[in-house]
């Protein structure tokens, strides 16, 4: 199930972005996958070897998973994949906006932010499981150190840069509406996991005493 799971990702994924756009010199399209993949492929050999049960973990659905982080991971996929079609159809095919080079560089420097915010994530939480679970089953423990100090919930600041920046290496002005509404996934997942682990996991209420805020300092 894991490797057929990757190879439909391997094969889905760049689909959803080469074929709407029509055409193979497409070249802000192959940037972004050759810079994508490569860092993912870095990042999966990166954590096997430092939290080798992690990647399972990531891979497995377990019948624990909370249900509506099934129904909200659904609605994401679905959006992620309509990003890639719209910034596809705009700025391979149609050309329905233009976006100025700047705004582009500030997309290449914001991915490299969230991979960066990603990788920190991964060196210090070996729990940082795919799905919304208490993993009993792997002795999960609150985690305070690494960027957990700043925020309670930082694989999804990463992954909320990610979404909006996407589009904008694409060069797609369009393509930024299904990204946004992808990130807002992300906020009221932030929400409903915050609920969970106030409930579930020991030792949580007291870490989230100390450290208030969800995704951004100073504001929430």
């Amino acid at each position: 199930m894991r490797v057929f799971r990757i190879i439909i990702g391997v094969i889905c994924f760049p689909a959803a972005l080469l074929l709407p756009a029509g055409r193979v010199d497409w070249l802000e399209g192959w940037a972004f996958l050759i810079v994508f993949f490569s860092a993912m492929v870095i990042l999966r050999m990166w954590v096997a070897r430092r939290h080798p049960g992690l990647l399972k973990e990531r891979f497995h659905h377990a019948p624990d998973v909370e249900k509506w982080d099934t129904i909200l991971m659904g609605v994401y996929t679905c959006l992620l994949l309509g990003m890639f079609v719209v910034s596809a159809l705009d700025s391979g095919r149609y050309g329905w906006s233009s976006m100025p080079i700047g705004v582009r560089i500030v997309g290449w420097i914001g991915i490299g932010i969230a991979l960066a915010i990603v990788w920190w994530v991964m060196s210090v939480n070996p729990f940082a499981s795919r799905w919304v679970r208490i993993q009993k089953d792997r002795g999960q423990e609150v985690i305070t150190v690494g960027p957990y100090r700043y925020v309670r919930h930082p694989m999804y600041v990463g992954s909320i840069i990610s979404v909006i920046c996407i589009p904008m290496i694409l060069g797609s002005w369009w393509g930024i509406l299904p990204g946004a509404s992808a990130g807002l996934i992300f906020v009221f997942r932030t929400a409903l996991e915050d609920r969970t682990l106030l409930d579930k996991l020991p030792g949580y209420q007291d870490y989230a005493s100390r450290v208030r805020y969800r995704l951004l300092p100073g504001i929430w």
